[in-house]
């Protein structure tokens, strides 16, 4: 069972102006990828605090799930602070995740959302609407179960990987 930390990032939730929907429909995928919570954590729209709860999340679990900040107004700086922590940008998770989400979503071509790694954890960041953490990470559940196994350096059969995500829920 891989670890997973859960960040929300959002001033109103940080701050208990609105309930924190998002952190819970992601820690809902998590069984997906064969994950846990391990921590869930609530944190403003600050480039600093988000940095050091990525760090600080990645010494503690091989995978990181931050919803909010990714748009395009001013405190929407989730993708400038991943980017600061991420070692190996992972540019597909982000480009299949709009590209995917668009058909019921068409504002979802605003998002920043994306992955990368950091050591031996991948971090995965997305908008903060419930309904798009659980659009996008379905997207990419084949993609994040690979490179669970991958960076945990456990036997990697590719081809089983591949004929697993072809199929249907995939």
């Amino acid at each position: 069972m891989y670890r997973a930390v859960v960040l929300t990032i959002s001033d109103s939730r940080s701050a208990g102006r609105a309930p924190d929907e998002s952190g819970p429909a992601a820690e809902a995928m998590l069984p997906k990828f064969g994950a846990e919570c391990v921590q869930r954590e609530i944190i403003p729209d600050e480039r600093g605090r988000i940095e050091q709860a990525l760090r600080d999340a990645c010494a503690r679990a091989e995978l990181v799930i931050a919803t909010g900040g990714t748009g395009v107004s001013p405190r929407d700086v989730t993708p400038e602070a991943a980017a600061a922590v991420i070692e190996r940008p992972m540019p597909g998770f982000g480009e299949i995740m709009r590209v995917r989400t668009f058909e019921q979503t068409p504002l979802s071509i605003i998002s920043r959302g994306g992955a990368g790694v950091r050591g031996r954890t991948l971090i995965i960041f997305l908008p903060g609407s419930p309904r798009a953490v659980r659009d996008c990470l379905d997207v990419v559940a084949p993609a994040v179960r690979h490179v669970l196994k991958a960076l945990s350096q456990a036997a990697l059969d590719c081809r089983e990987d591949r004929e697993a995500a072809a199929r249907p829920g995939g």
